[in-house]
């Protein structure tokens, strides 16, 4: 999905009336914003952070210092490691990872919902609808976390739903 899409369900999610215009720069097509009063901004993280502050939903970025760093960490690995990759080894090491990670978690910060969770969801939604049952089985943390950020009010929109089987088709017991 391109980051102007992404941030246009981001602006709905956050309840902003549609008006923010995006353009892509160079090869990578790094999304830029021109605001009304001032110097445009450049990238999906910088863009996102600033709607969510221009919705007064600054929970979103973490609301300790550690978690705002949580927030921030995430927002990085999401630019750095998920846009980009596309190769199944990539997404599969990148989902392995996640999914240790997220054991013993509900959200990327671990008990509250936060932009990261958002913007992640976004990135990762176009390889998780291509998952096998069996691929979904083996990532089942992450598989959980996608689930809930898919019924989070507002998140998912026009974007596929993803079916998650609840119960498991194959034990471990081979």
């Amino acid at each position: 999905m391109a980051a102007a899409a992404e941030l246009s369900l981001l602006e709905k999610s956050l309840g902003l009336s549609k008006g923010n215009k995006y353009s892509a720069q160079g090869e990578r097509q790094i999304p830029v914003l021109q605001t009304n009063n001032g110097p445009s901004l450049t990238g999906l993280t910088t863009i996102a952070a600033h709607l969510v502050k221009q919705a007064n939903k600054e929970y979103l970025l973490g609301s300790t210092a550690e978690e705002k760093a949580i927030v921030q960490q995430w927002l990085e690995y999401r630019v750095t490691r998920v846009d980009g990759h596309s190769s199944k080894n990539d997404i599969h090491t990148l989902l392995k990872d996640l999914n240790s990670y997220l054991e013993d978690k509900v959200y990327l910060t671990g008990y509250n919902f936060t932009l990261a969770d958002i913007l992640l969801y976004y990135g990762l939604h176009r390889f998780i609808v291509d998952l096998t049952v069996q691929e979904k089985e083996k990532y089942l943390n992450v598989s959980r976390w996608f689930c809930h950020i898919q019924h989070y009010p507002g998140i998912r929109q026009h974007l596929s739903s993803v079916v998650f089987i609840k119960n498991r088709l194959y034990t471990n017991s081979h």
